[in-house]
């Protein structure tokens, strides 16, 4: 919940500021992926496509599950889901989606790229 306020703050500052300009928010990290130990190589697709699809329609969804919890499914790394979610944060309202790709390559770590714009 934290990350969620930190892209809500965010957001409101891109709102008030008195400018024209158009701003670009990105939130750049993994999703599932763990690099090291017992778990090296896990990936769980099925969990990231929830996360995504959060994005859209429940975006505080990851917020409602502990840290211990989001690692279990995601990797120690796919913790990074979280700058997707300040990204989304900052973000008011409903947004809609403009693209997606989703891939795992054989670096074992599950690779995404999603484009929202807010709706309206």
């Amino acid at each position: 919940m934290r990350c969620w306020k930190l892209g809500q703050a965010i957001g409101r500052a891109i709102h008030n500021w008195d400018s024209k300009a158009r701003v670009v928010v990105m939130g750049t990290g993994g999703l599932s992926h763990q690099l090291e130990g017992e778990r090296a190589g896990h990936i769980n697709k099925p969990y990231d496509q929830r996360f995504l699809d959060s994005l859209l329609g429940d975006p505080t969804w990851v917020t409602r599950q502990g840290i211990n919890e989001i690692v279990r499914e995601v990797g120690t790394q796919g913790i990074e889901l979280l700058n997707w979610l300040v990204a989304r944060a900052a973000m008011p309202g409903t947004v809609k989606e403009v693209h997606r790709t989703y891939h795992i390559p054989i670096s074992n770590t599950a690779a995404a790229v999603m484009a929202l714009e807010i709706a309206g």
